[in-house]
C-alpha cells in the first residue's frame, strides 16, 4: 500500500494548480501521517463536507479504505466509474481490500450501466477478482450488449470475454460462443471457452493428469535426466 500511495501522492500532486492548492495538500499528508483516530476522524469529513476538491476526497478515501473504514465506500465508488483511468484503477484496488459486501453490486450495476459503458473496464476487472454472485450475471450482460450494439466498445467486449473464462463458470458459455463470431473477440472468446471446458478458471486447479512414472536404465534405476 506504501508504493501505492506514493504514486497516487505523485499523481495529485502534479494535477496542483496554485500555490493554495499545494498547501493544502501539504497539510492533508500532514493529516495522514499522523496515523491517529481523530485524524481518521477529519479525513472522513473531507469525505462528505461540501466544496471539497476530488484529489482530497480521493486521497481521504484511498487511506480510509485502505484501513477498513467502510465510510470511504461511497466515494470509491464514484471514483470507480470516473473519467480518469489512473483514478479508476486505484478505487478498484481499495474496494477490493476494503471487503464491502455492497462492492459487488455496485460494481455490477456500474459494468451494466448503458450510459457509461466507456468508464466500465475497471469495474468489470474488479467483478472478475472478487467472483461474487454478481460477477458472471453482470460480465454476460455486459457483452451480450456490446454484440447487440451497432458500435461497439470492443476494450470493454474483450475484458468481459477474457474475465468470463478466468472465472471459469459454464454459464457463460452461450455468451462467448456468441462472442467467437467476432473476429476482434474470436481468440479470446475461444481461449475462454477452452479455459471453461477445461476447468482452468481462477480458483480451478489444473488437472496434472497421471503421474509419471521415472524413467530406467537397464537395471531398473531411475535415470537422472
Amino acid at each position: 500500500m506504501d508504493e501505492e500511495f506514493r504514486v497516487l501522492t505523485d499523481r495529485v500532486r502534479a494535477s496542483l494548480s496554485s500555490p493554495e492548492e499545494t498547501r493544502a495538500h501539504a497539510s492533508l499528508l500532514a493529516l495522514v501521517r499522523q496515523g491517529s483516530p481523530a485524524a481518521r476522524e477529519q479525513l472522513a469529513r473531507i469525505l462528505v463536507a461540501p466544496e471539497q476538491p476530488l484529489w482530497a476526497r480521493e486521497t481521504a478515501a484511498f487511506v480510509l479504505g485502505s484501513a477498513g473504514d467502510r465510510r470511504a465506500f461511497e466515494t470509491l465508488v464514484l471514483l470507480l466509474n470516473y473519467r480518469e483511468p489512473a483514478r479508476c484503477a486505484t478505487a478498484a484496488r481499495v474496494l477490493a481490500r476494503l471487503g464491502d459486501p455492497r462492492t459487488a453490486r455496485a460494481a455490477a450495476a456500474l459494468a451494466t450501466n448503458p450510459l457509461r459503458t466507456a468508464y466500465s473496464l475497471h469495474p468489470i476487472r474488479l467483478l472478475v477478482e472478487l467472483r461474487a454472485p454478481e460477477s458472471v450475471p453482470a460480465l454476460v450482460a455486459a457483452l451480450e450488449r456490446q454484440l447487440a450494439a451497432r458500435d461497439r466498445h470492443w476494450p470493454i467486449a474483450r475484458a468481459c470475454v477474457e474475465g468470463l473464462g478466468a472465472i471459469g463458470d459454464e454459464r457463460a458459455v452461450p455468451a462467448l460462443t456468441s462472442a467467437s463470431r467476432h473476429p476482434r473477440l474470436s481468440a479470446a472468446a475461444a481461449a475462454a471457452l477452452a479455459r471453461i471446458s477445461g476447468g482452468g478458471g481462477l480458483g480451478a486447479a489444473p488437472d496434472a493428469g497421471p503421474a509419471r512414472r521415472p524413467a530406467t536404465d537397464k537395471s531398473g534405476r531411475a535415470r537422472v535426466r
